[in-house]
């Protein structure tokens, strides 16, 4: 059927979702494809979400995205898994077939790099060792992003050294676990350096790390978003550091989803990022 034959429908499922920026992204995406359809945030208890999602087919959702604390659970529901989403251990997106079944895909380490790409055109992930902080699910989509580029280096640092250990033996690759307390020492010679924890997000403490090691041609990135400048990217511009936020990771996701559920890629544009950006200030 055609697009512009039917009402779409997708949504992001997460406990909490009121905070996601994920409606105004892809209701933009509407309007600037000229289609009719709504994203709409969707609040599912844990014990919901099988429910939730097998309901889908049903209301006549194409498919939906997972935020906190669905994107692990969601692997023992869906009826087919992406291998880049098995590896990760996590689901960020789920389509949904004609005939009802759910594929689940992760588009986090793209959304990644594509932003990384956006903001500097020539960076290459062989080009010196990166520094990877925290063993989360962020950090696996960094990570998987990061040895898909040919990263040959990644110093992953975690406060239990024993996820950075899981992450390091189940990703493979380049990573190289190291404890928190030689944290500040593994900048010494990085080219870049990306937190993926959730520290110095509005709510939380700072990110207890010192930068005096890092060249200052390092790019410092941060998958946080809120607020858009975190204390760690503000250390890391008043020494001089390039900086990146993680607004572009959530923007450059988004396209992918509409492929797996429209079969179209819309574009980001600065429109579309001066909106968030402004929805976030």
């Amino acid at each position: 059927m055609n697009l512009q034959d039917r009402f779409l429908m997708a949504g992001v499922m997460g406990w909490p979702v009121m905070h996601s920026r994920s409606p105004l992204m892809h209701n933009h995406w509407f309007a600037q494809e000229k289609l009719k359809g709504v994203y709409v945030p969707l609040a599912i208890q844990p014990e919901n979400l099988e429910r939730a999602l097998r309901s889908m087919h049903g209301l006549g959702f194409s498919g939906c995205n997972l935020t906190i604390p669905h994107k692990q659970q969601a692997l023992k529901i869906v009826d087919e898994i992406d291998p880049v989403a098995l590896k990760m251990g996590a689901i960020s997106c789920v389509a949904v077939k004609e005939d009802g079944r759910l594929i689940g895909s992760n588009n986090d380490a793209a959304g990644f790099i594509r932003n990384v790409k956006e903001f500097q055109a020539n960076w290459k992930a062989n080009q010196g060792p990166i520094v990877v902080i925290g063993a989360g699910g962020g950090s696996r989509a960094v990570c998987q992003g990061l040895i898909q580029e040919g990263a040959t280096e990644i110093r992953l640092v975690n406060r239990h050294l024993e996820r950075a250990q899981i992450v390091q033996s189940e990703l493979g690759g380049a990573i190289q676990a190291h404890a928190w307390k030689d944290r500040a020492d593994l900048m010494a010679g990085a080219s870049m350096v990306v937190n993926t924890t959730s520290q110095g997000m509005v709510g939380q403490t700072p990110l207890d790390i010192q930068l005096d090691a890092l060249p200052v041609d390092a790019l410092v990135t941060d998958i946080v978003y809120t607020p858009l400048e975190t204390p760690f990217l503000a250390q890391a511009r008043m020494r001089g550091n390039r900086t990146l936020n993680g607004l572009g990771m959530l923007l450059h996701q988004g396209p992918l989803g509409w492929k797996a559920w429209f079969g179209i890629e819309p574009q980001v544009t600065p429109e579309l990022r001066k909106l968030l950006e402004q929805s976030l200030t």
